[in-house]
């Protein structure tokens, strides 16, 4: 059996991808139907069975524009609104854009402040950010409130 890799998104994503592929189908005179479809799908993404494709799918992090996280950037902890989400090459991973609702101080020295409000990022379908700073804490972890 084939385990989660980052590159499975979310149910929500796959039901998606099964659809436009039974429109596209439809279009080009093949029907489908929708049972069929996510279990072409699954097999698209090398799995047995759609069941398979759910249950690998299932503990991703689902996220939208508009959507209020909370989480930590550079170490600081907040709270804010999904202002941008966009899936990058080979739909491993995600370019968020937050409006947190505090500004965070990105500088951890006493003499100097950089305060951010909107801040940008890749992250994974877990909402864990791949870059780490240098004691090994992600840049970017990002979870729905």
């Amino acid at each position: 059996m084939k385990t989660i890799s980052n590159t499975t998104p979310p149910v929500g994503e796959l039901k998606l991808q099964a659809k436009r592929l039974r429109e596209k189908l439809r279009r080009d005179g093949v029907a489908l139907s929708h049972s069929e479809s996510l279990e072409m799908l699954a097999h698209q993404h090398g799995v047995r069975d759609w069941n398979t494709l759910h249950a690998m799918a299932g503990n991703r992090v689902h996220l939208g524009v508009g959507d209020r996280v909370q989480g930590r950037y550079l170490g600081q902890d907040f709270t804010a609104e999904i202002r941008g989400l966009t899936v990058l090459g080979d739909g491993a991973h995600r370019r968020i854009s937050l409006q947190l609702d505090t500004p965070v101080d990105v500088v951890r020295f006493d003499s100097f402040s950089s305060f951010r409000q909107r801040v940008t990022g890749e992250i994974g379908w877990d909402g864990r950010s791949v870059r780490h700073t240098s004691d090994g804490e992600p840049h970017l972890i990002v979870r729905p409130v």
